[in-house]
């Protein structure tokens, strides 16, 4: 049985966000999740603002660790401009960004992140006022829709998210701060962009021609963490982070987790995700590496270029060669109201189940009507587990029943244990997944178009801004 499909990132990874809350360029597709499986889409919730939070409810719960007590929650971290970053904050967003990548909350856990933290706010204050003097505006609405966003795809009811930070002793209004101001640098960063946002047909054309010229060489399909070292002085701190971020890796934290929380590029809002690359298109340093990895590798942290680079190599391929048999098909599952023992007579329910998908192999000859015999016996599965790949399919004899299946014909029913289940295909299709489409060569054009203006204008921040540091946090 195929498993309804995951969500993007487990339940921890509150900060999906990053991804919806900046909503795509012109003509730039958001990347859907691969696998046996595809997302299934989820009702939509309607927007909201996020919901007033009492005094009580947003401070840190009291001896919750890392939670500044007295005075010291005052203490003044950073001035950015005359914008004040206290140690309240620095404590807040640690405490966020360590519930999100499945840290411990242990105060000396959450003191290691405090240099970088510190960092990170800074950023986040000039990425705000640079919003804020071109009068990009961002409405408590566009926050509520970030936070339904991240309730609907994470099984969260309307205000679970809020609940969840709450009992994590976590103050909401640090969420909404970071989501307010990621909606905001993404805007701003397509208005920089203008109309050189968008390749023209030239461009892509080229693209096109250079991707055909590499047929049969090596690509990758990676992701990565990229932590910039924008100040020589500071190298040795953000070395430490990094490797921190390294030891939360090695200890089972997801790549596309913390790769959302502490990735500070572009690419994090897609969890990381660099897609098929050529070695070329690495950096001289990670390409060495990327040659020996095999696939579900993560790396050390390399010295690149700007800064540290961690990657996941995913998968590997030729350029140009892939060839795919895509499947669309329902299944419906009848359950026993107890496990089948193959050593009794079955029971009266077991018996009229399997009379029940007989029937329906006899009668059904659409998908349609799989949906609505799978609705009729248990509503709150899904018949439709989206597009597979035939060759990823297991067990091999459930790949062999589905390679040999005709459109529109039921299966014959497979019994198990805990009920009854049919297959139908819908629909078979042969792909080179492989082969770069026009729309796939304009969508990573803009992708390192962003990301370039994004390095760009906040390095240009850095260098106008006044920025003290008063303590180390």
């Amino acid at each position: 049985m195929f498993p309804a499909a995951p969500l993007p990132f487990g339940l921890r990874a509150l900060l999906l966000a990053t991804l919806l809350a900046a909503p795509p360029l012109a003509g730039v597709a958001m990347a859907q999740p691969t696998g046996t499986a595809a997302a299934q889409p989820a009702t939509a919730q309607p927007a909201r603002r996020p919901a007033a939070t009492p005094a009580s409810a947003q401070a840190p719960r009291a001896g919750s660790p890392a939670a500044p007590a007295g005075n010291q929650a005052n203490t003044i971290v950073a001035v950015v401009n005359g914008d004040v970053i206290s140690r309240a904050d620095v404590a807040a967003r640690a405490r966020l960004l360590a519930l999100n990548a499945g840290m411990a909350v242990a105060p000396d856990q959450l003191s290691r992140l405090g240099p970088q933290v510190t960092r990170l706010l800074v950023d986040e204050k000039l990425r705000n006022q640079e919003v804020r003097r071109r009068r990009i505006p961002v409405t408590d609405d566009d926050v509520g829709e970030a936070v339904a966003d991240i309730e609907k795809r994470n099984g969260l009811p309307a205000g679970g998210l809020v609940t969840q930070l709450r009992r994590a002793g976590i103050q909401p209004r640090a969420l909404f701060d970071q989501l307010r101001s990621q909606i905001g640098w993404a805007r701003l960063i397509r208005s920089t962009l203008g109309d050189t946002a968008e390749p023209t047909d030239a461009d892509v054309q080229e693209f096109l021609r250079t991707a055909k010229g590499r047929t049969g060489e090596p690509e990758y399909q990676v992701s990565e963490i990229f932590i910039p070292v924008e100040n020589p002085a500071q190298e040795a701190e953000v070395r430490h982070f990094v490797d921190e971020v390294s030891r939360q890796l090695r200890s089972g934290t997801p790549f596309q987790v913390a790769a959302t929380q502490f990735g500070q590029s572009q690419t994090a809002l897609q969890g990381g995700d660099l897609g098929w690359i050529h070695k070329d298109q690495l950096d001289p340093e990670v390409a060495v590496l990327a040659e020996r990895m095999p696939p579900g590798a993560i790396s050390n942290p390399v010295r690149v270029a700007g800064g540290f680079q961690i990657i996941a190599m995913r998968a590997r391929r030729e350029t140009g060669r892939d060839l795919a048999t895509l499947l669309n098909i329902r299944q419906v599952f009848l359950p026993f109201s107890s496990p089948l023992n193959r050593d009794q007579p079955p029971t009266d329910q077991q018996r009229a189940q399997v009379e029940r998908a007989t029937r329906l192999v006899d009668t059904a000859r659409s998908c349609e009507a799989m949906d609505a015999a799978q609705h009729a016996a248990s509503p709150e599965r899904n018949a439709d587990p989206g597009q597979i790949r035939l060759e990823t399919v297991s067990p091999p004899q459930l790949r062999t029943l589905l390679a040999g299946l005709a459109p529109g014909r039921p299966s014959q029913p497979l019994l198990s244990n805990d009920g009854v289940m049919i297959f139908m295909v819908c629909s078979r299709e042969q792909r080179n997944l492989a082969e770069t489409t026009p729309d796939q060569a304009k969508q990573q054009m803009l992708r390192d178009r962003v990301e370039t203006q994004s390095r760009a204008l906040l390095r240009d921040l850095r260098r106008r801004a006044n920025i003290e540091n008063r303590d180390p946090a």
